[in-house]
Parts: C-alpha cells; sequence; structure tokens
C-alpha cells in the first residue's frame, strides 16, 4: 500500500483573545487507503507557529484544535496535492475520501465546506475542462459568492498561481469580495502580492542581480550575452522544487548546445553544504546560483517570489517573456526561440 504524508497546513487567523473562553473546533474523518500513519498539525500564521504529530490508525484520524474565526486549511499528500478545507470555531468537520483520488474529498461541517464539496463534485462533472474553462467556472463562483472563504481559494488558486496572471483581472476579483473577506490579512496580502508581482510582469524589465556560483564567482544577467535563460528557483529542502528538477535536466540534456538558451538555477538555500550536496545528487551540470539569504535574498524579493518551485523566462534584452512555465509551454518557447533565430539570419543573408 503506497504510504502518503497528510500535512495539515492551518492559516490561523487569530484576534486577541482576552479572557474569553475556547470553544473547541473537532476536525475528524477517514480516507480509505491511507493506512496507518502519522500525519502533521502546525500551523503556518507567524502568530501561531506550533506543530503537533496526529497518529492515523487504519485510515482515520481525528484531532482538537482552538480557532477563533473561520480559517483555511490544507491536507497535503505527499505526492504535492493539496486539498483545502475551512475550520471554524466549534466546527466537527468530517472529512471522508479515498487516496485513489485525493482531489475529491468530501467535507462538511460548515457551509464554506458545504460549497466546496458541491463545487468539486461539478469539475469531475466536466471531465477535462479547459484553463479557460475552470476559470470561467471560478470567476462565475467568485462573483456570486462575494463572502465566502472559498472564493479566496479559488482566486488564489485559478487566477493567480498559473503561469500567466491576469493582474487585471485578478484585481478586479479581489475588489469584488465584500463583508468580513475584505479585513482579511490572507486577502490584503494577496492585494499587495498583486502590486508586487506589476513590477515583474511579463513584459517588464527583470531587475538587476549579481549572485554567487559554487565557485564563489558573481553571476551576472550580462554573462549570457545574446542568450535566452531560463531562470528557475528551488532548493535542497523543498521536494517539489527537487522533484521539477528532473525536468529541468531534460530540457538542459536536449538544448546544452543551444547558443540561444541557457538554463541558470538560482537557490533559496542557506546552508551551503545541503545546496552543493543537491546540486551533486541531482547532477545539475548548469550554472548553479546562491547568496544563501534565502527568502531574504534581495533578487527574491525584487522578482516578487512567493512559492517555489518557480521560473522566470528572460530574453537577450532582460525582457520577461514567461512566468511559472510548464514544460509544454517551455517547449513551445524553445521552438520560438529557435524559427526567431532562423529568421535573423535569413535577414542577415539578404543584406550581403
Amino acid at each position: 500500500m503506497k504510504k502518503i504524508n497528510l500535512v495539515y497546513t492551518l492559516l490561523f487567523i487569530l484576534a486577541a483573545c482576552g479572557g474569553k473562553t475556547t470553544v473547541t473546533t473537532t476536525i475528524s474523518g477517514e480516507i480509505k487507503g491511507l493506512g496507518n500513519d502519522t500525519l502533521y498539525l502546525f500551523g503556518a500564521d507567524p502568530i501561531y507557529d506550533g506543530m503537533d504529530t496526529l497518529p492515523v490508525k487504519e485510515g482515520k484520524f481525528s484531532a482538537e484544535l482552538s480557532v477563533d474565526t473561520l480559517v483555511t486549511a490544507y491536507l497535503l499528500f505527499d505526492d504535492g496535492t493539496r486539498y483545502p478545507i475551512f475550520i471554524g470555531k466549534g466546527n466537527s468537520i468530517l472529512i471522508k475520501g479515498n487516496v485513489s483520488d485525493p482531489t475529491l474529498l468530501e467535507v462538511t461541517g460548515n457551509t464554506a465546506n458545504d460549497e466546496l464539496t458541491a463545487y468539486q463534485k461539478d469539475l469531475k462533472g466536466l471531465g477535462k475542462p479547459s484553463e479557460r474553462a475552470l476559470q470561467e467556472k471560478a470567476e462565475a463562483f467568485i462573483t456570486t459568492h462575494p463572502s465566502s472563504l472559498v472564493s479566496v481559494y479559488l482566486l488564489e488558486k485559478y487566477f493567480v498561481k498559473t503561469a500567466q496572471p491576469d493582474l487585471r483581472r485578478i484585481e478586479r476579483l479581489i475588489n469584488s469580495l465584500t463583508g468580513e473577506l475584505k479585513d482579511r490579512p490572507t486577502v490584503d496580502q494577496l492585494a499587495k502580492q498583486i502590486l508586487e508581482e506589476e513590477k515583474t510582469d511579463v513584459g517588464k524589465t527583470i531587475p538587476y542581480f549579481k549572485l554567487p556560483d559554487t565557485e564563489g564567482k558573481e553571476t551576472t544577467r550580462t554573462d549570457f550575452k545574446d542568450q535566452y535563460i531560463l531562470i528557475h528557483f528551488w532548493a535542497s529542502w523543498d521536494s517539489l522544487s527537487m522533484k521539477q528538477n528532473e525536468m529541468y535536466k531534460r530540457i538542459y540534456k536536449k538544448e546544452q548546445k543551444n547558443k540561444n538558451f541557457a538554463l541558470l538555477g538560482i537557490s533559496l538555500d542557506t546552508d551551503r553544504k545541503a545546496w552543493l550536496d543537491a546540486i551533486k545528487q541531482d547532477t545539475l551540470k548548469w550554472k548553479q546560483v546562491c547568496d544563501l539569504d534565502g527568502w531574504h535574498s534581495t533578487f527574491i524579493g525584487q522578482v516578487s517570489l512567493h512559492s517555489l518551485p518557480a521560473n522566470i523566462l528572460v530574453s537577450p534584452s532582460a525582457r520577461i517573456e514567461g512566468k511559472d512555465l510548464d514544460e509544454d509551454a517551455i517547449k513551445q518557447k524553445l521552438e520560438d526561440i529557435e524559427q526567431e533565430a532562423k529568421e535573423k539570419k535569413a535577414r542577415e543573408r539578404r543584406r550581403r
């Protein structure tokens, strides 16, 4: 039986309690096929950074929480699948599902969970919808449920965390939210993030960088003269970005002799040995740089990076051509680059 680790990431939004009586919230459930495992319960908000372990027996689990308001939580499986749940004060949250399909769980216990469960079931009924269809469905929900916490989740999933986010559309959807959602730190942070990302949107110039490579030599954008650069951001401590290194290895193997294209890895590691060991272990043969400042790196802040893995495609003129591209999109961009190079050579021959 495949072992799956399930991690609860609780985004606690806590107010000053000042002597209030705490009402216990319970969360329990059964995910068939999970077997016996250890779950981890922890808060991601700086106000609450505790972590507890939760034993699972024959797929069943339970826990008691203390929350003062409705919060978003995530069930994270070891294959990277994340599933949102919503937990409020005094709720009894029940989760049912099967590891064979962790993208469709039945979660009850409050209105938000009921809304999302119904929404996810509707998605399954669509078969394999296009990205455009998914966005249209999400937008329809957001505009008809402007005070639902589910709308914030859908906004982030289908509009913010995409390869080419439409910042104007995102801003409009944020402005459509009403009620208590407007005052939530998550929404406020999202609005600020959009403003930051506008500075490094597709079509803008990438900020200047000077970062040390594995030998301590400073590397800058101008070191890649006349080349497109695919910058990928990763860290040895991030399992998802380490897994995605396989994709970049395939790209490097095919394109390593391409004079018009180069790969550059920028790590968010803070431990030099762990960084170098990961490069060696994964045989990452292209240029790798890291200033060991992690999320506090100046360049990471300048490009408004908020999660891993991520990538940015930069033209020879330092223009941002794409962000968070998947393998198919990267292949298409490489084909465009090759075609552009051929047309340039043809123009040069005609001038002679």
